[in-house]
Formats: C-alpha cells, structure tokens, sequence
C-alpha cells in the first residue's frame, strides 16, 4: 500500500549505484542529487531511470512530516538538492527565504502542468514551485454498515448510531490541521480561520464526537478499515483507490460541505549546492511518460496533462482521484498561518486529545 504524507520509513536511501551513505545527512558532492521526500513517494524505477540517462547518482532520504523537513532544514546541518513540500509549507519556506527561485528555462516540460495548478496561493508568481501531486481527503465507509446518502454530509462522523456496544465506530485523523478542518467545514467555516471563537467551537464539536471515535490514526488505520474493524475513517484519496482495490465493500465519499485540496510541489532549497541537477530531475518528473509511470505506482493525482492523457479511463472517470468542479470549488488549500494563531488550533488539539 503506498504512503502519503505522515508515514515513513526511518532513513531510505535510493541509490543509483553502489555508493553508500550514512543515514543523517545529504551527500556533499558535486556528482549527485540529494532529494529528501516523505517515505515511498517516487517510484525507484524512476530514479534509476534518471541515473542511467544523465549519470547523475540520486541520494533519497525521508522524512515524516512537513514540519520534520522544515526542522531539518532550519538547522542548517543539511545540503538538499530537492525536497517535496505540501502546500502551506511552500508558503511558509517562501516567508522564510528558505527556498530559491527555479530557472524554467532548464524545465520545458513545465508546458505540462494544467492551467489550474499555476499561479497558486501559496506561491501566486509560480517562482517557487512545480505542482507534483495533488489530492483531497474525505470519508472512506464500509457500504454494508453505512449507508452512501448519508455520507454527503460531515454530519455521519457524530452519528450516535456509530458508536457500537460502547465502541466507536468512527476513525480520525492524528492531524490538528486536518481533523480541526473537518470540524470548521461542518460548522460552515473555513478550514483557514483565524478567528478564536470559531477554532472554539470547533474544538468543542470534537470534544461531543469522542464517544464515536475508536481511534485517531495516520496510517495504521488503513488496515482496521480494511478489514472491517471500524465503519468510517478520514484518509486521503491515493489511500482510498488502494484500499477499495483491497476490499470493494468499501467507498469514498467528499462531503457536500467542501474538504481540502491538497498539493505537494517540488521545491528547491535555497542551500542546495546542484540547483542544476535539480531542475534537470524536475524537467525528467514532469516528462509526461515519467510523470504517468508515478501516478501509477503512487496512486495519487496527477496536475499534469501529459500524463493525464495517458490514464486508462477508469482512473481518469475516478471521483476519488479527478473530483468534479462542482466538488473542487468547496475544497480549499490550507495557508500557512501565523503562529498566534497556530497555537491557538495546539491548544485545542491538548484539550481534544486529553479529555
């Protein structure tokens, strides 16, 4: 099963060559490309295939979140070529002068990304970023126990009816922002407030659900859903194509409220010392044979037209990987917030997770 954002392996190298490298730390060197991404999130056979078509060697080192990759960054004890951040954490990098300017003149595959991923919020001068993958996150359900109407609405996750013998039937997500940002879409607000009163209510709906939920969970409640051990769960949409393949009891569905639209870019730091390899394994990414070879191992979604095409009609028809425009227009990205107000949405998370 292929991972997103929050699990990884501890330190994953994938080397193009018999060269070794300690885990901790990027390799200083002129003759290869140092790419630090979340866990399995480039096919192997890709990086090979860079490898072997340009002799530039690729070091792969993970990471577990957005905010571990910023740490490690912030530190300075690190000379990456390439990292992989999501939306927010563009913003942020770009805030910070942590990221540099990309040279699209050395990417001419960048003519593939559709119009709709350009000039983003979080990087509205496209200076900064190259869309790589992009998705939503919504309810996956058991259809023999939940019945589809009722999914239209976020709604389903405080239904007491799924709260069995005592047990909850409902799976979260061990994510603040994601999890805060289902509760502000049910109450009609955005999943980017600042307002403390709203980021309050919120916490205090949650707070009422904590009888239905069995678990908050990242990756490991893919299998529980799986295997039929809770009757909802919040995953991303990549999971659920994967987990439905799995068991075809199963559904996804995007509440009528509007979720969020994630997109994780291709980013260049600012002290990476082979910008150029950089922008040469961006342009090879968004080749759109390439580009269709990683959708297919990730299972995530594609911003790219190339590749798109290349689709069968069954993932290109998917509404778990390609939401309508009516759908999209409720998603929302998350922004970077400041930190005010992030430990306004910390507090709240404490309060949740201990009572």
């Amino acid at each position: 099963m292929k991972l997103k954002k929050l699990v990884a392996l501890a330190c994953t190298f994938v080397m193009t060559a018999s060269m070794l490298a300690g885990c901790g730390g990027s390799k200083k060197s002129s003759e290869v490309l140092n790419i630090y991404n979340v866990g399995d999130y480039i096919d192997p056979a890709l990086t090979e295939k860079f490898t072997k078509e340009t002799g530039i060697e690729v070091v792969y080192e993970t990471y577990d979140t957005n905010e571990g990759m910023y740490q490690k960054l912030k530190s300075g004890s690190s000379n990456y070529d390439l990292i992989f951040p999501s939306d927010y954490m563009v913003n942020k990098l770009i805030n910070e002068e942590m990221v540099q300017e990309i040279d699209y003149k050395n990417i001419p595959n960048y003519s593939q990304i559709m119009d709709s991923f350009k000039n983003p919020v979080y990087d509205p001068e496209d200076k900064y970023s190259v869309p790589y993958l992009w998705g939503t996150f919504g309810i996956i359900y058991n259809t023999k126990v939940v019945d589809e109407e009722d999914t239209k609405s976020w709604d389903v996750l405080w239904d007491e009816k799924y709260q069995v013998d005592g047990q909850g039937q409902v799976l979260m997500l061990d994510s603040v922002r994601d999890t805060m940002g289902i509760s502000l879409k049910r109450l009609g607000y955005s999943m980017n407030t600042e307002d403390p009163n709203e980021i309050n209510e919120a916490k205090d709906e949650l707070i009422k659900q904590l009888p239905l939920v069995q678990a908050y969970v990242n990756d490991d409640g893919k299998d529980r859903i799986v295997a039929e051990d809770a009757a909802l769960a919040i995953v991303y949409s990549g999971d659920a194509l994967v987990m439905i393949d799995e068991n075809p009891d199963l559904a996804y569905a995007i509440p009528e409220e509007g979720t969020n639209k994630w997109v994780d870019a291709m980013c260049i730091p600012t002290s990476a010392e082979n910008k150029d390899y950089a922008e040469q394994f961006i342009n090879f990414m968004l080749d759109p044979e390439n580009a269709k070879q990683n959708v297919d191992y990730i299972q995530y979604s594609t911003p790219n037209q190339g590749a798109y095409d290349l689709l069968d009609d069954k993932m290109k028809n998917s509404p778990v990987a390609y939401p309508d425009e009516k759908t999209l227009e409720k998603a929302e990205t998350f922004l970077n917030l400041t930190d005010d107000v992030l430990k306004l949405y910390d507090d709240a998370w404490t309060e949740i997770k201990t009572n």
